[in-house]
């Protein structure tokens, strides 16, 4: 069976690739895990850039509901509470996290692609969030930090699809590159990387970034922990 992650490390450069493209990349538990195991590692090995990809037409279709219906519900909540996990491991990395996102990008999917530090998105992408609409907080703040208030309650109040041209004005995303290019733009950001010594950028990002750690997981299990999860869930997808 082919890995689920695929990951390259050479110099100060790690790349790791999601490569489930027959489920659009959804995120599984073992994909999660592996994706944990791989950025907690590049907290040790001198990574200075992760650029973070997907094989396929999209990058990540979110959280995989495949067998939902027969998890228990407290097996939900453990996979919901490793994704935020996942996402803070990303968003307060002591280096530089490149998400180089293509297709179209839900839930979770969506959320990867806001926790990294450096935003890229081919024209054709698009985004929604739908979260709220079974009941679950999961990276509000840092939707809002991405995006600012406001804009952060329009997109999850009306759990609106946004397209890659209103990503970029609203600053979920910085720029909009053609996958043709990315190679090249991977290699300018690795350097662009390497300008700080590590402890510096480590201070840096310390500074910047407000930790709110605590009170976004608590907010995330205060959700998804609320009798009825599964019904929730099943209602939302059979509402299409």
């Amino acid at each position: 069976m082919e890995a689920e992650l695929l990951r390259e490390h050479q110099g100060h450069l790690t790349r790791l690739t999601l490569n489930r493209p027959q489920k659009a990349n959804a995120l599984s538990a073992t994909l999660v895990e592996a994706l944990i195991d791989a950025v907690e590692y590049a907290y040790t090995d001198g990574t200075r850039l992760l650029a973070l990809d997907g094989n396929g037409p999209h990058f990540c279709a979110g959280f995989d509901f495949t067998g939902f219906a027969e998890a228990s519900e407290g097996d939900l909540v453990l996979r919901f509470i490793r994704i935020e996990t996942l996402l803070q491991t990303l968003h307060h990395a002591p280096f530089v996290t490149l998400a180089l996102a293509h297709g179209r990008n839900f839930g979770a999917g969506a959320d990867l692609v806001c926790a990294c530090s450096r935003r890229i998105a081919a024209a054709d992408t698009a985004f929604r969030m739908p979260g709220l609409r079974f009941g679950l907080v999961l990276g509000t703040r840092r939707l809002a930090l991405r995006v600012g208030t406001d804009a952060a309650r329009e997109l999850l109040g009306s759990s609106q699809t946004f397209d890659a041209a209103r990503a970029r004005q609203l600053g979920f995303v910085e720029r909009l590159v053609e996958r043709a290019d990315w190679p090249a733009l991977v290699t300018g950001l690795g350097h662009e990387a390497g300008t700080l010594p590590a402890t510096s950028l480590r201070r840096l990002n310390e500074q910047t970034l407000p930790d709110t750690r605590a009170q976004d997981m608590a907010a995330l299990v205060a959700s998804a922990s609320v009798p009825g999860l599964k019904e929730r869930i099943r209602q939302f997808r059979d509402a299409g």
